[in-house]
């Protein structure tokens, strides 16, 4: 079974995360149904060319999220939970807010300076 991971060790994030928000994006976008089967942790170590541990923690990872649900004897399945979409783009949201916030100290800003942007965006229709 493929299903159509792409990593990249040039990437600078660890391989189990770029599992993690490979998966995670495909279920938000839709691409990927609740209930959907997928590979066992030893057949995508295989086809990705990583280790059985890194994906383990990448199925772990996504299980604490609640992205998938694994059944002992049965295998790993995409969350048939109905707000998952819903918390999969809140933390997306959080992530990038994170990652502007951090663009903002870089660049010196005060936190007082970062809320006013964040207001001024609130305001913009």
């Amino acid at each position: 079974m493929t299903i159509g991971l792409f990593l990249s060790a040039t990437d600078k994030k660890p391989m189990y995360l770029q599992i993690v928000e490979q998966v995670s994006s495909k279920v938000m976008l839709g691409d990927w149904p609740a209930d959907m089967p997928l590979p066992s942790i030893r057949e995508l170590a295989a086809d990705t060319s990583v280790s059985v541990i890194t994906v383990k923690r990448a199925y772990l990872e996504l299980e604490r999220a609640g992205v998938i649900v694994t059944q002992a004897g049965k295998g790993s399945y995409v969350s048939a939970n109905t707000d998952l979409n819903h918390t999969l783009r809140k933390q997306e949201f959080e992530q990038k807010l994170a990652e502007t916030i951090e663009l903002a100290k870089q660049l010196q800003m005060s936190d007082a300076d970062i809320i006013n942007c964040v207001e001024q965006q609130l305001r913009q229709p």
